[in-house]
């Protein structure tokens, strides 16, 4: 493992990588800058521009070890450049794009030709911009954003910077690794212990945060208030009824480590994270705060569980009131549309409640409850086909006039 430090976006990051990992997968998976698409993995697409010193390079074939010490721009670092908001604006004026894939690499490249051709002919934009693939648009839309841009600027009187401003010959980031690691050798990473947490100590509960995405749901169990109340206070029977979930040490004082493992057809990520716990026994509520790392995937999430625990509308019954609200960021994002989460969070919340009727029915039967037969395993990818299946069918229902 080599330690790379860049700085990224105007702000300096550290972090370790293989000598293998190219600059596009240590951005995307170390930092989260996932604005940085990967296509071909060939540097024949143009999906991963993105400017190194200043220079636009394909990251999908640039070791990000070569560029130790160099100073990297991203689609993300170019909100307020000047020339890429005026680029942005001419896409969409001339619907330079449709899907947007290939959209960022393509604001990096144009760039550079706004930045050093003073007066480029169609043919000329077209030639230099052949690096950028587009399965879309066509490329007309593109080509007239960047004409209508050139032109603009000029008439304003700014001019091509010569060569955009190149003052090194060789490949973009070269001639910054000797001068960043000792003796013109590559720095390593200190080998560091093994552990099953990541670097999560606490849920943060007074820092502001707000999670992107809050629901609501309610169940009902057939025991009574007191008895559901007294069960929701012992963390590692709650963690037993959730599938895929465990404890990795006791609570103390509110505190509690411990994992859930997820998997989502193909994928299978397992979470290690910190969770703060408050009771409240007078109100019958509670909240729990958690914060979490896939280590395999760098997606991280945190979320905040508020919990009412009332009297059913029946003898004995007991209603279960929870709120739910968390973020989610890195590759486990994409599978974070409210509308979906939810359907599959209501599916887990069954199952749960499944989970939770079996111990307490085999507890009220003066069985032990760790007996009790529960689903411990948790495929949200069989849970999503359902809900998207679900969906399609509610969708011809509506549509033919069916309920």
């Amino acid at each position: 493992m080599n330690t790379v430090n860049l700085t990224i976006n105007g702000k300096t990051a550290s972090a370790a990588c293989e000598p293998r990992t190219h600059l596009a997968d240590f951005l995307r998976d170390t930092h989260n800058l996932t604005g940085t698409h990967i296509g071909c993995e060939h540097g024949v697409c143009g999906a991963c521009t993105l400017l190194v010193d200043g220079v636009p390079t394909r990251s999908c074939i640039t070791f990000a070890a070569a560029c130790d010490g160099a100073e990297v721009t991203t689609v993300e670092g170019l909100d307020n450049d000047e020339i890429a908001t005026e680029l942005r604006a001419a896409f969409s004026r001339e619907h330079g794009l449709q899907c947007g894939y290939c959209t960022p690499g393509m604001l990096v490249s144009a760039r550079d030709v706004v930045l050093r051709m003073q007066d480029p002919t169609e043919h000329d934009i077209r030639f230099i911009m052949s690096g950028n693939l587009c399965r879309c648009t066509g490329y007309v839309g593109i080509t007239r954003a960047i004409q209508s841009i050139i032109a603009d600027r000029r008439a304003r009187g700014i001019a091509a910077v010569p060569d955009g401003g190149r003052a090194r010959l060789g490949p973009a980031g070269s001639g910054n690794a000797g001068s960043a690691s000792a003796g013109g050798k590559a720095v390593s990473a200190a080998p560091s212990p093994k552990s099953s947490m990541p670097s999560v100590t606490t849920a943060r509960k007074d820092d502001g945060w707000k999670p992107q995405t809050t629901f609501t749901q309610s169940f009902t169990v057939a025991h009574p208030a007191d008895v559901v109340w007294e069960f929701f206070g012992r963390v590692g029977d709650v963690a037993s009824c959730l599938p895929g979930a465990s404890l990795t040490g006791e609570p103390v004082d509110g505190h509690v480590e411990g994992q859930i493992k997820v998997k989502v057809g193909p994928i299978s990520a397992e979470f290690h994270g910190v969770a703060d716990i408050a009771r409240d026994d007078t109100s019958r509520t509670g909240t729990i705060e958690g914060a979490g790392k896939d280590k395999r995937s760098n997606s991280a999430t945190r979320g905040r569980i508020a919990y009412a625990i009332k009297e059913g509308d029946e003898p004995g019954e007991t209603r279960v009131d929870v709120t739910i609200g968390f973020t989610l960021t890195g590759m486990l994002a994409q599978f974070s549309r409210s509308g979906l989460v939810q359907d599959v969070a209501n599916r887990l919340i069954s199952v749960f409640v499944q989970n939770l009727e079996a111990r307490l029915r085999h507890r009220a039967q003066g069985s032990a409850p760790e007996r009790a037969p529960v689903t411990a395993e948790f495929d949200a990818g069989s849970l999503v086909s359902a809900v998207i299946l679900g969906q399609i069918k509610g969708f011809f229902a509506k549509l033919f006039g069916r309920r």
